[in-house]
């Protein structure tokens, strides 16, 4: 039996790419560091589709934990055709030096460490299936902005992490797809970023209409659905209203 592998399934895009892919039967293996969270994600998908799902505690930042994660799926044997590498974050949006450490240091765990541990786990189990790795970044790795500085570094490594990768495996048949949105409103994201300061995180998206997680799903299932002899290395998407990762049109 074919799972796809969803990280940070929890929240945010990863919630939805599980609902979606739910919705065209495939069945799904859900890892976020809340086993409760989806375990009520599980129980509402199954109330509409009979797919398998198992659900996986996982922090990407705990690197015995990430090992011992994929080591128990080895001893399962688990056939993973898909796996869409989603955990992230970002943490404030002040100027670099004024910025704590603590928060510099979570985003590099999460979103280098972290992507980085699981893609060099699941890259042999895509090897068996002639699977598809998708990895998450963003177009702040493509137009840079103030106070994006250790965000806008990580989501660079991802792409470049993620061509590396694509040309490593040439000749194997696995597809990698590194996903680049720009402003997408989640239940999370900004909230995250701003520490739960719910006027700063609305601001974000105030006076026009961006991307919504479904629009990231809709994507990667484009992607993933198209022929196996055709690989879509990169794909941005962003809201109409926004040309650049700081040029964004907002209707007073």
């Amino acid at each position: 039996m074919n799972y796809i592998l969803i990280t940070g399934a929890s929240s945010g895009i990863g919630k939805a790419c599980a609902q979606w892919f739910a919705a065209k039967w495939y069945n799904l293996i859900l890892a976020a560091r809340s086993i409760d969270k989806l375990e009520a994600l599980k129980a509402e998908i199954l109330k509409d589709h009979a797919v398998d799902i198992v659900c996986k505690q996982l922090d990407v930042t705990d690197t015995r934990g990430v090992d011992v994660f994929f080591e128990d799926l080895k001893k399962e044997k688990a056939q993973i055709c898909c796996c869409i590498n989603n955990a992230g974050l970002a943490l404030g949006e002040d100027e670099f030096s004024q910025v704590a450490w603590r928060d510099l240091e979570t985003m590099i765990d999460t979103n280098v460490k972290g992507f980085t541990h699981v893609a060099h786990w699941i890259v042999p189990f895509l090897k068996q299936t002639a699977g598809h790795l998708f990895n998450l970044s963003s177009v702040a790795w493509v137009e840079q902005y103030e106070w994006g500085h250790v965000y806008c570094a990580s989501k660079a490594y991802v792409k470049f992490l993620s061509k590396s990768l694509r040309l490593e495996v040439f000749g194997s048949w696995v597809r990698i797809t590194d996903i680049a949105p720009g402003a997408v409103d989640t239940e999370w994201f900004s909230m995250t970023r701003f520490k739960g300061n719910k006027s700063k995180a609305n601001a974000v998206y105030a006076g026009y209409e961006p991307l919504h997680a479904e629009d990231i799903v809709n994507t990667i299932l484009f992607c993933y659905e198209s022929p196996k002899h055709v690989n879509i290395e990169y794909l941005a998407i962003m809201p109409t209203a926004q040309a650049a990762a700081r040029k964004v049109y907002r209707e007073e």
